[in-house]
């Protein structure tokens, strides 16, 4: 099996972007009064996830650092699940919608306990 050059062949750095994408789209659609917000917050954690991806992978053969970071993605995608759970609440997306998104970031999060609790899997 081909060793991993970049971080963007990462399987959970691609549903990153892909679940970033989507609330990127999604978001759109959401009240102007929104804008400086609910918008903001949700694209920032959304995006937040894949550039600490892209952080970690460089910092992997450092393994406290590549720890550190991969919490930083844990937390910026429970963040980002909070702010879809109240653009359900407000209407902005509909129940179909928060429930796809929110199964993406679990399985999401789920990659990532697996990164954090190996991380010498991941060591130069």
């Amino acid at each position: 099996m081909p060793r991993i050059k970049t971080h963007q062949e990462l399987r959970v750095y691609q549903l990153s972007f892909e679940v970033g994408m989507m609330i990127f789209e999604l978001s759109k659609s959401f009240p102007k009064n929104e804008n400086y917000s609910l918008t903001d917050q949700v694209r920032r954690s959304s995006r937040s996830v894949s550039g600490n991806i892209a952080e970690a992978f460089r910092k992997r053969m450092y393994p406290k650092s590549f720890v550190h970071k991969i919490n930083d993605c844990e937390g910026e995608a429970a963040e980002t699940q909070v702010w879809l759970d109240y653009a359900l609440a407000c209407g902005y997306i509909n129940q179909k919608m928060h429930v796809e998104l929110q199964e993406k970031i679990d399985r999401m999060i789920s990659m990532l306990v697996t990164m954090r609790l190996k991380p010498e899997d991941w060591a130069l």
